[in-house]
């Protein structure tokens, strides 16, 4: 394995770990707190970041801007019915799914060209900004949470 390979992963493993010390008392109370109507919830959040980690991130991977994991509902992101153990749950398949893919990743597939939202780029451009992803919603959790607790007196 390539040492750009071991950094993507290593910087994937921080990713996970910031999010699995954001989320590890949350309460699912939490999932659709707002502190205005604008504001996107914890749910949404995890939702989107496990769609990235189901569909995006394969795609990219995988090469196939097409793919799709067969029984993915097309109503996933913000879903009212999915209780946090089950998005959670989503979450950690997603991550399992990713640093495994990550093992198979080569340094010669991490630097071809694949074509995606932002045109011909090569593959390690669409894998860092998917994977800088996770600190990104991780950082909005934390957010949220400190945003609600200040706002309740805790």
């Amino acid at each position: 394995m390539s040492e750009r390979v071991d950094a993507l992963k290593a910087f994937t493993q921080i990713g996970f770990e910031r999010l699995e010390r954001a989320t590890k008392d949350l309460k699912e109370e939490q999932l659709d707190w707002k502190s205005c109507k604008e504001a996107n919830t914890i749910r949404w959040i995890l939702t989107h970041m496990s769609q990235e980690l189901h569909v995006y991130l394969p795609r990219i991977l995988s090469g196939d801007k097409e793919y799709k994991p067969k029984g993915w509902p097309e109503d996933y992101v913000g879903n009212p019915s999915y209780s946090l153990d089950k998005i959670i749950g989503d979450v950690e398949k997603g991550r399992d799914g990713l640093m495994k893919r990550l093992d198979k990743l080569t340094g010669k597939a991490l630097a071809e060209e694949i074509d995606s939202w932002r045109g011909k780029r090569k593959r390690e451009y669409y894998l860092m900004i998917l994977i800088s992803e996770i600190i990104h919603h991780e950082g909005q959790i934390a957010a949220i949470l400190g945003v609600e607790k200040r706002m309740k007196g805790d």
